[in-house]
């Protein structure tokens, strides 16, 4: 028997129309290629190509971005295993981010692999080892990281403080991510040692609070809830200095803070939707409830995903205070 003569192929229906183009060798000779074969088609003048090592693009000429990214993740995973997962630029691009370069204008694609892999980076793939791979996302039929963790690999290759600002702006400003999952991966990374990054962080928490303020204003307006007094100072009348509330309202002794005053380390500790601010925050928060006011701290992801939830929790609070200790009188000045 010639063990050169390829086998009845398997049907490719049943695979998208990038992965009959993009396939590895496994893959050719589960479906009755063999090696021989595929050299010799692979040859000068052949229809097809070796993209990467062990990794064919079934067509002549230039590859396109998305057949670049499924070769680069082909080559990194093994079958059967979740082990290869996008990040970086590439994986920006395919969290349509507008600052994000194009796949196909990427000389490498990141992909993180676990730390044991023993595979090294060549052509267009870069590998990036890791203790433990993000829970990636499918965007495109392909594994992707989260897009904090991947603007935190692409941050780390930017020397350039212009796009670093540009992409962490973009991404709270359009929702990708919120500013405290960007912070703790940033922290991850050790990346906020870098002056650049340190100053587009500052720029971001404060783009951050811009947003959340914005929620909490549509909120106010949009479920009925009494129109409090805006970003406003207490103070115990020739007393101490209480601290910044987001929203107060006066007559009923009850305070809105959202969870933005971020410390640049602190969300890694806390967690993204913990208040960063703790303990300065939480000796705040505690000094006022001793005094009779009620404070209600909201997480920015809150109001983006459970705004409903958070107007029943005010106006729960609202109602309540007929029920409770009359508050001392605090003077109330603008910040």
């Amino acid at each position: 028997m010639n063990h050169n003569t390829p086998l009845s192929p398997r049907p490719l229906s049943d695979l998208s129309d990038v992965r009959r183009r993009v396939l590895s060798a496994a893959q050719l000779r589960a479906r009755g290629v063999t090696a021989g074969h595929t050299a010799e088609r692979c040859g000068p003048g052949g229809p097809w190509q070796q993209i990467l090592p062990g990794v064919f693009l079934l067509h002549p000429g230039t590859p396109t971005g998305e057949e670049r990214l499924h070769a680069a993740v082909t080559y990194a995973g093994r079958p059967g295993r979740s082990e290869a997962v996008v990040t970086g630029p590439a994986a920006l691009a395919l969290h349509r981010f507008a600052s994000a370069p194009s796949p196909t204008a990427l000389e490498r694609i990141d992909v993180l692999v676990p730390h044991t892999r023993r595979l090294r980076s060549v052509g267009c793939a870069r590998l990036i080892r890791t203790q433990a791979l993000p829970g990636p996302e499918v965007v495109t039929g392909l594994p992707v990281a989260p897009a904090a963790r991947a603007l935190a690999d692409a941050v780390a290759r930017l020397s350039d403080p212009a796009p670093v600002r540009r992409l962490l702006i973009e991404a709270v400003r359009a929702g990708h991510c919120e500013p405290g999952a960007v912070v703790a991966e940033l922290t991850r990374a050790r990346l906020l040692s870098r002056p650049h990054v340190v100053d587009a962080v500052d720029r971001l928490l404060a783009e951050g609070r811009a947003v959340a303020e914005g929620r909490l204003y549509d909120l106010v307006r949009m479920y009925g809830v009494p129109e409090p007094v805006w970003n406003v100072d207490l103070r115990l009348p020739g007393g101490p200095h209480l601290g910044g509330v987001d929203a107060y309202w006066p007559d009923e002794a009850v305070a809105v803070e959202l969870g933005t005053r971020a410390p640049r380390s602190a969300a890694a500790h806390h967690g993204p939707d913990a208040d960063p601010g703790w303990p300065a925050s939480g000796r705040r928060h505690e000094q006022l409830e001793r005094l009779g006011i009620t404070v209600v701290q909201i997480a920015p992801t809150s109001l983006r995903d459970a705004p409903v939830q958070q107007a029943m929790v005010l106006r729960t609070a609202l109602l309540a205070s007929p029920d409770r200790e009359p508050a001392p009188y605090v003077v109330v000045l603008p910040r």
